[in-house]
């Protein structure tokens, strides 16, 4: 495309931090925060979400539609900067593994969409204007989810935000999508905007990929609606579909999900589960760890149709979690399916769910540790957690990343006991009992109190 003065964009040279996805993608969070990807850090329109390097531009909800995001002149900047080979703050977390080793960007560029770059430099002018439109979607209609996984929070799980509001542990300066006038809008804006642009895209023809996350997608009504009506208007077989699930549910009055999958493109189903048994549900309040394995379970002949990202263990490596690695790598072996590993992400030191709070020494020994458990006993598809463990050791700890990370320590701890105590921990099964399976982190957890 060329810009008034005849420069054409099509002779820029892609650079290593080119991401198709500001071409391609649009991402929606249930707050109704529009966003390049649900891993880009950006200031917030209005709340924040969790992974946002800044506070929020307005107190005032003012969400926008899709069409005037799509060319607003943050998207252009955006594209702008992107085609200038700047390595640029939003994508932070691709461009420096902030999460894990596999970026977001490489899948777009790469894998989903390498067809698409040339095109992208050829709609785009000098402003960063684009005549391409979003063919991808990740649209979180709500934060409907009835786990309550301690490493995440209210903006994702309706769950989560119930007990903040029965703790009364919500500050409506901080949350003020939770006010019940905000609320209401937020509701409009998903009814009236957000779920009609998703049905737009559905019926358009264009639709090529669909990413459905939460909350908890398979609670969304219209997530079964609009996948029944890809697969009876023979859509399905040119879109790709991808899922961030806890697996609670497979089937919605009557419609079972792993019927519908087979009819699609491409399948990639990314089932949370950061341990198993006790620790696993431990961790992910809400999980019936034997209704995850029969239902994961039921969908591995999609590693058939699709290869082995169709049907995924997708883990977030959690403190508590670090103790049932090994069973996770006797399961992923015993199944024969692929992994995913992210770390819980620290955006600060109260973050006390990350394994990155352990002092050094003690990281780098349980790391080495499981290193050695996954070379002797995994396999091809679980090489990723030697991988992840390797970096850990040489990523920042808490201790060297954050000034405060003594108080910060503190502070996250109080916090975990508070839920504890809420929801029913008891010394039979609590934090202090999964870290009580090795004594040196024990008495680094049980020594936190003590510290000024």
């Amino acid at each position: 495309m060329k810009s008034n003065n005849g420069k054409n964009m099509s002779e820029k040279k892609p650079s290593q931090y080119f991401c198709i996805a500001p071409w391609t993608h649009t991402y929606l969070s249930p707050q109704a925060e529009r966003r390049l990807c649900c891993a880009s850090r950006e200031k917030a329109n209005w709340q924040r979400q969790y992974i946002d390097a800044e506070g929020s531009t307005t107190e005032k909800f003012d969400p926008l539609s899709l069409k005037e995001h799509w060319n607003s002149e943050h998207m252009k900047s955006v594209r702008k900067r992107i085609l200038d080979g700047e390595n640029i703050p939003e994508c932070q977390v691709c461009n420096h593994n902030i999460l894990n080793l596999y970026t977001y960007r490489d899948y777009f560029t790469k894998t989903l969409f390498p067809q698409k770059v040339q095109q992208a430099l050829e709609s785009t002018d000098e402003t960063g204007f684009t005549t391409m439109e979003p063919i991808s979607f990740d649209y979180r209609i709500s934060n409907v989810c009835s786990f309550k996984c301690r490493m995440c929070g209210e903006l994702f799980s309706s769950a989560w935000e119930a007990e903040k509001r029965a703790m009364n542990q919500w500050d409506p300066e901080r949350d003020r999508w939770m006010l019940p006038e905000n609320k209401k809008l937020i509701e409009n804006f998903q009814v009236n905007v957000a779920e009609p642009e998703l049905w737009e895209a559905a019926k358009s023809g264009k639709l090529e990929e669909i990413y459905w996350v939460g909350g908890e997608p398979l609670a969304y009504q219209i997530h079964w609606d609009i996948m029944k009506y890809l697969v009876e208007t023979d859509q399905a077989s040119r879109v790709t579909v991808r899922y961030n699930t806890n697996l609670n549910r497979i089937s919605q009055k009557g419609v079972n999900l792993f019927e519908l999958l087979p009819k699609f493109k491409n399948v990639n189903m990314c089932c949370s589960i950061d341990a198993t048994g006790e620790i696993g549900e431990w961790v992910r309040s809400g999980l019936n760890w034997e209704n995850w394995l029969r239902n994961f379970k039921s969908g591995l002949f999609l590693t058939k149709l699709f290869g082995m990202d169709a049907m995924v263990m997708d883990v977030t490596l959690t403190l508590p979690g670090m103790f049932d690695v090994k069973n996770l790598i006797k399961l992923a072996v015993d199944l024969r399916v692929k992994t995913y590993v992210k770390i819980t992400f620290d955006f600060d030191s109260a973050i006390m769910m990350s394994p990155m709070a352990l002092p050094r020494k003690i990281l780098n020994r349980l790391c080495d540790e499981l290193i050695e458990f996954e070379k002797a006993n995994g396999n091809q598809y679980t090489r990723i957690y030697t991988e992840t463990f390797e970096s850990m050791k040489t990523r920042p700890n808490f201790e060297e990343k954050y000034p405060d990370w003594k108080e910060g320590q503190i502070e996250g701890k109080h916090r975990l006991q508070k839920i504890a105590k809420y929801r029913g921990d008891n010394e039979a099964f609590s934090m202090e009992k999964i870290l009580s399976q090795d004594a040196e982190v024990l008495n680094w957890w049980s020594s936190i109190n003590e510290k000024v």
